[in-house]
């Protein structure tokens, strides 16, 4: 599953079961993020247990972009059969405090600085 756009790209790999987010995701709402909630929809109704959110090559990310990490994480949380591991940049400056966001979602979630 791959999802590109002219600044970005987001892909699963099912092999590893890590979600990838890499470039510059500035849609405008939830209908030009719809493709990329259907792949973070599928990918929990896919997974078996441990799920991993890579961010570290994602360089900014909008409110709308936000939002939807925020109610994915909440899917998450709400199935209790799945972990996941949310791995960030401590050089992109806007992941230091969104990501600690996410962990008030998800207190399970796990935050890896890369």
């Amino acid at each position: 599953m791959e999802i590109k756009g002219e600044d970005y790209k987001v892909w699963y790999n099912s092999a590893e079961s890590i979600i990838y987010c890499q470039g510059s995701l500035r849609l405008a709402g939830t209908e030009e993020y719809a493709p990329i909630v259907q792949l973070l929809e599928n990918v929990i109704n896919q997974s078996s247990q441990n799920i991993i959110l890579n961010l570290c090559e994602l360089e900014f990310l909008n409110s709308s972009g936000i939002n939807v990490l925020s109610k994915f994480v909440i899917k998450v949380r709400q199935k209790e059969s799945i972990s996941i591991m949310v791995q960030g940049s401590e050089n992109i400056p806007w992941q230091g405090k969104s990501l600690k966001n996410l962990q008030r979602l998800m207190p399970a979630l796990k935050l890896a600085w890369v």
